[in-house]
């Protein structure tokens, strides 16, 4: 543990895990962060003093980016005044963005941690109170200490900047493609198996800028670059492949505003310099796309968002992205690097 009584912060979202019944036999979010608390048996058993704050309490596909630049500041509020961790419940449709834009934000040692459920308290075996007890536990222990924003899903415990969600139903709906779970909870205590990574933290900044995501499809017609879009991140096939008669006009975009280039196939790398024809990898980086590297869109888009609210120009977001994208050097990261080398 942190200390001989931890404290813990527990913020609500909402989600799943707050759900309840309503008119219909459906489920709606209804649960407060402190019935949620009251919910799990074995808390007690942490040592760990528990302080509860609703900060929403809807789905969260209906979560706002101002309510999670909202949460962030919340979190690093209450870490500053004193917390030794904070863990975050919220719904898993959005739970892999949330968790890597809290990550992207985080500066501190203290350890946040993300968990939900995919079954909701009115089903039998529901997950929450499993998850949230394995979240409080991550939360209170050393070893999390300098990892930042963790997930805490089915007892393995991700880091946020790999954790995706695979599965629209199953219980353990959430991995990491790229090196797995960092940690398992076995028997209540947790055991991580990699190292503490080098953490890309992005200065707070203003209002997160729009920047949408298009996803290549077999014949689609090019895309139109929104006129109010910061920049653009293009989901394409393979490695890093889109139609020919893509190439000119996203060259084209790339000259206005940062776009970046990850895989709709949600694992694996972008490449480089692979193939070399008219839509390919190296045609398009040739043409001033950014390569995500490792990865996915919707991380690619949490941190282009936050790179240029931090007012990060085209030269820092390709620095950014070699960096955090895993497969370049985390020295080229635009801003400080918290804490040891990536493994």
């Amino acid at each position: 543990m942190v200390g001989a009584m931890a404290t813990i912060v527990v913020c609500g979202l909402g989600g799943t895990i707050a759900m309840t019944a309503v008119d219909g036999g459906a489920v709606a979010p209804a649960l407060t962060a402190a019935s949620l608390v009251r919910a799990v048996p074995g808390l007690a058993g942490l040592g760990a003093g528990l302080e509860v704050v609703d900060v929403a309490n809807v789905p969260s596909s209906s979560l706002r980016l101002a309510d999670l630049a909202g949460l962030s500041a919340t979190i690093a509020g209450r870490l500053a005044a004193g917390a030794d961790g904070v863990v975050v419940t919220t719904g898993t449709d959005t739970l892999e963005e949330c968790a890597y834009l809290l990550d992207l934000l985080h500066d501190g040692p203290q350890p946040v941690v993300v968990t939900g459920a995919m079954r909701s308290p009115a089903l039998a075996g529901a997950d929450g109170p499993a998850n949230l007890l394995a979240a409080v536990s991550v939360a209170t222990s050393p070893g999390s200490r300098g990892r930042g924003v963790l997930v805490a899903f089915a007892d393995e415990v991700h880091a946020a900047v790999r954790v995706r969600k695979g599965h629209s139903t199953r219980v353990t709906a959430f991995e990491s493609p790229v090196g797995g779970p960092v940690g398992y909870v076995v028997e209540g205590v947790p055991h991580f198996v990699a190292a503490p990574a080098a953490r890309f933290v992005v200065p707070r900044g203003g209002e997160l800028p729009r920047v949408p995501v298009v996803v290549a499809a077999l014949g689609e017609d090019a895309p139109d670059v929104p006129a109010d879009a910061a920049g653009l991140v293009v989901a394409a096939f393979g490695v890093g492949h889109l139609p020919q008669w893509w190439a000119p006009p996203l060259a084209e975009a790339a000259r206005r505003v940062p776009v970046v280039l990850a895989t709709r196939t949600l694992a694996g790398p972008v490449l480089s310099g692979t193939y070399g024809y008219p839509g390919s990898e190296r045609d398009l980086l040739e043409r001033g796309l950014i390569p995500a590297g490792l990865l996915g869109p919707w991380k690619a888009r949490i941190l282009l968002m936050a790179a240029l609210a931090a007012g990060a120009g085209r030269e820092q977001v390709a620095a950014a992205f070699a960096a955090a994208g895993g497969l370049g050097d985390a020295a080229r990261w635009p801003w400080p690097v918290r804490g040891g080398a990536r493994t």
